[in-house]
């Protein structure tokens, strides 16, 4: 089977970093796109990040200048540098990833919780 594994979420002050990892483990076919979501709780999930396998990247409005999203070498693993954290910020953080079959990956969400 094929999963994807999040980790690196955890509580901070305002102002703080955090940087989330979400790994590829089972096989799977090379992943063309990456993406992060968020969900807060009363809101639906929005995107907050993607990545495509050549490397191009689009954010959220908030999310620019203070996210970055990245990929390893061999494109099985995506990270999320989230620094100058917001209240707003706290959600559950997911990681999503598309291979060439257009199969997609869901991870299991991580909470990120942004204190003043």
């Amino acid at each position: 089977q094929v999963q994807l594994v999040e980790s690196g979420g955890g509580w901070v002050q305002a102002g703080g970093s955090l940087r989330l990892s979400c790994a590829a483990s089972g096989r799977i076919s090379n992943i063309r796109s990456w993406g992060w979501y968020r969900q807060a709780p009363g809101k639906q999930r929005e995107l907050v990040a993607t990545i495509t396998s050549r490397g191009s990247t689009n954010y959220e409005d908030s999310a620019k200048g203070r996210f970055a999203i990245s990929r390893d070498g061999a494109g099985n693993t995506v990270y999320l540098q989230m620094n100058s954290l917001k209240p707003e910020d706290t959600a559950v953080y997911y990681c999503k990833a598309e291979d060439r079959y257009r199969s997609i990956y869901w991870g299991q969400g991580t909470q990120v919780t942004v204190s003043s």
